[in-house]
């Protein structure tokens, strides 16, 4: 994943002067430490109350606490996103350290994923290459495509695939190459072992707090998570450029902060080296030669489902 210094023909790109970019590639222990126990302690504070709701009144009345819980379980992804590019902290061993723990809990592991992701920047937008294009749902419906919006086949496929691993020991995806592939399998049946550790400890002690305080709203949650990463990409330009190829979508500052300031996802296709606390400085340098902007993720998400469904209907 390199930075950007050229675009393709006919797109003016402003690259950034060496110096700006190692000015804004600095990484920070202190600000990954500031932004990951922030999230972290967020979703301890709504689980503890989650649990004391749903004990003293039941669960109902803790539903629209679970659907917060859910929101900012699900965007730990952007934990495991920033840490796979190594960027989230200066030490490497923090970066691994809340990777694999982010990637535990949402059920994503992390080395595979890290595979996933490399491919990602290297083929953005190449149908024949790019994984999330590869493993993309292609919905013939208006039902098929609210199932992918609700982000719950996603989540299906992959701990399906997962599973896969563990149990042939086999690795078979284009994305992962022969040298790593042993490494996938062992982290799959890792990932399993211990998911399945916590399944006997909840039944053992007939606790149903995993279930409510994770389980329940990891899966509500990618009702917010599966739009957001359909606004990326979805509907743009199949080119090199990361001018082009990519979304920036303007939100407000609490969606930033939960999404690791990914929203400016142009800014960080274009420079991937530039930590996520850098990127709104980035913007301003660079916000002039973006081309597909977002304005907040409802509006966005309307473009983006229109989209899918012009595309299913001429192809």
């Amino acid at each position: 994943m390199t930075d950007a210094t050229v675009s393709e023909a006919g797109h003016r790109l402003k690259p950034l002067s060496p110096a700006m970019l190692r000015e804004l590639s600095v990484r920070s222990n202190l600000r990954g430490a500031a932004q990951s126990l922030g999230h972290y302690g967020m979703i301890a504070l709504v689980g503890a109350l989650i649990w004391m709701v749903s004990s003293r009144y039941g669960i109902v009345w803790a539903l629209p606490l679970m659907v917060a819980q859910g929101y900012l379980t699900a965007f730990l992804f952007m934990a495991v996103h920033e840490t796979a590019h190594k960027t989230a902290f200066r030490s490497r061993g923090l970066n691994l350290a809340v990777g694999y723990l982010s990637a535990f809990i949402i059920g994503l592991p992390y080395e595979y994923y890290c595979l996933f992701h490399w491919d990602h920047h290297r083929y953005t937008q190449d149908p024949e290459k790019d994984p999330e294009l590869i493993v993309g749902v292609r919905p013939k419906s208006d039902t098929q495509l609210a199932i992918a919006y609700s982000g719950l086949l996603q989540v299906a496929g992959r701990l399906w695939l997962m599973l896969g691993h563990a149990a042939t020991g086999k690795v078979v995806v284009p994305w992962i190459p022969g040298n790593k592939r042993s490494v996938i399998v062992r982290e799959a049946r890792t990932y399993g072992a211990l998911y399945v550790l916590l399944l006997a400890l909840s039944l053992w002690f007939s606790s149903a707090l995993l279930l409510w305080v994770w389980i329940v709203p990891l899966l509500i949650g990618q009702l917010f998570l599966r739009p957001y990463l359909y606004a990326e990409h979805t509907g743009c330009d199949r080119t090199r450029s990361a001018f082009q190829n990519t979304r920036t979508t303007y939100t407000g500052t609490i969606v930033k902060w939960i999404a690791w300031n990914m929203p400016y996802h142009v800014e960080h296709h274009a420079y991937p080296s530039i930590p996520f606390h850098a990127l709104p400085r980035l913007n301003g340098i660079v916000d002039g030669e973006i081309v597909y902007r977002g304005r907040g993720y409802i509006r966005t998400t309307r473009e983006t489902w229109a989209w899918f469904r012009q595309h299913r209907s001429i192809g």
